[in-house]
């Protein structure tokens, strides 16, 4: 076995979830995969009877399925702006963190682009877009994007998982299938520096092709002429909006990770402060891009606009307006603001607050808008019912079941990153600081400070 497939005696903990299975792993994919097959279930008493049995009506032709839809890709881009601008920063504490983000990116994309199959009501009117579709229509323009998204993000997840599959192939040889994705890895210097170059640069193109996926999803809904929807704001505003939401599931994730399988010692309250910072930084982005928003639109008082406006604020959409805001903003400006609860607890509350108001966000965008339309039409209150609910439940449920599934093959936390980070990151943190900082006093500290590590 090469030096760089083998795993260091502390580390030997990020492969327990792979080599031992308790029975409560069994107990929870049993009650996940149940409720993944009740909405199986759903789906097919769906296509029995048809788009009748879930609250969509004319004019609501998008409801629940759509808010998923936005919400999803919106979750997905933990795993990508994170992940890539932190690698592209160089900042150490994301060593543990990085594989929880992007496989989140990676499952949560399949149900985003699910979601648009369930509003379709019959599957096959999805070959229409490949059949039939219009290059001027921003519906098109969503297929290539999000398709373009998803085969970056595998290709950025699989890279680093290489040397781990690697350590894997060796530790467990009956298992075939890690031979073959290692693609004979053999942990050489000159295969590290094709890997550290290839990983650097999909970051690099992974940046901007995630903010043109939620920035066309956005044109979706404002290239139309719809009441609050036809603005240029939308663009920016769904790309906040998607990286608050994106920062906020993988702090739960990592909250979770790190109870479950006992991972204290990698996610280190560190990481869940500086998360919380940013997510705190993403609150107040989201705020003012909904205060501008809002603004525009009252400032310009034009009807059809106000009419939707007066739904949300006072009317029939106040209440999951308002809890919106509470979500969104107030619970996590008061506990992240505040140094003494921003603690792993805190950041957790935090993160699903905003997880449940990112998702009234959605439908607060969706429904009040087509509820009331341009055209005199008679209106038919728009009211999920229980398919639309049993969908969304089987979905969380099976993106937990697979992110579950993912963390008994292969290692959530990369292994070999981690080991690196032991060997050359204080050295490189150091030859960093020490190329900012004038003076020769300054690089003498430095050097001593660097011997001093060594030597520790």
């Amino acid at each position: 076995m090469s030096n760089a497939t083998t795993v260091l005696g502390p580390d030997e903990i990020l492969l327990d979830p792979i080599t031992r299975t308790g029975k409560g792993f069994y107990w929870l994919v049993a009650v996940l995969a149940l409720i993944g097959f009740g909405g199986l279930g759903a789906w097919v008493y769906q296509l029995m009877f048809g788009l009748g049995v879930t609250g969509l009506n004319r004019p609501v032709y998008w409801g629940v399925y759509i808010t998923n839809f936005v919400f999803f890709i919106g979750i997905s881009h933990a795993g990508t702006l994170i992940s890539a601008i932190l690698r592209l920063c160089h900042a150490e504490w994301r060593r543990p963190i990085t594989r929880a983000a992007e496989v989140i990116t990676v499952m949560v994309l399949f149900f985003g682009a699910g979601s648009v199959i369930l509003d379709l009501g019959r599957p096959d009117r999805a070959l229409n877009v490949i059949f039939h579709g219009q290059v001027r229509s921003p519906l098109i323009w969503d297929v290539l994007s999000i398709s373009t998204y998803l085969t970056g993000s595998i290709i950025y997840l699989y890279l680093p998982l290489i040397p781990d599959i690697a350590l894997l192939r060796d530790r467990m040889p009956h298992r075939r299938i890690y031979r073959l994705l290692a693609v004979g890895w053999q942990g050489t210097p000159k295969q590290h520096r094709v890997l550290e170059k290839a990983i650097a640069i999909m970051a690099v193109i992974i940046v901007p092709i995630a903010v043109s996926v939620h920035t066309v999803v956005s044109w979706v809904f404002a290239m139309t002429v719809q009441p609050m929807w036809h603005s240029t704001i939308f663009g920016p505003y769904f790309v906040v909006g998607a990286i608050f939401s994106g920062i906020a599931a993988l702090i739960v994730a990592m909250a979770l990770i790190r109870h479950f399988y006992h991972l204290e010692d990698y996610l280190k309250p560190v990481s869940f402060n500086n998360l919380g910072l940013l997510l705190l930084v993403m609150s107040l982005l989201w705020l003012y891009f909904t205060f501008a928003e809002y603004l525009t639109t009252y400032y310009g008082a034009e009807p059809f606009h106000m009419t939707v406006f007066s739904s949300k604020v006072t009317g029939r959409f106040a209440i999951p307006f308002w809890s919106m805001f509470v979500l969104c903003f107030v619970i996590p400006a008061a506990i992240l603001g505040n140094k003494k609860t921003r603690t792993v607890k805190g950041c957790v509350i935090a993160s699903i607050a905003v997880i449940i108001g990112m998702w009234l966000e959605r439908y607060i965008i969706v429904v009040p808008t087509l509820s009331r339309p341009r055209l005199a039409v008679e209106v038919v209150p728009y009211a999920p019912t229980w398919v639309e609910m049993a969908m969304t439940a089987s979905f969380f449920s099976l993106f937990i079941l697979l992110y579950l599934l993912f963390t008994k093959f292969f290692p959530i936390i990369s292994v070999w990153e981690i080991k690196e980070g032991r060997e050359k990151s204080v050295s490189d943190v150091v030859e960093r600081v020490q190329g900012y900082l004038p003076g020769d006093s300054s690089n003498r500290k430095i050097e001593t400070l660097k011997s001093q590590l060594g030597h520790s």
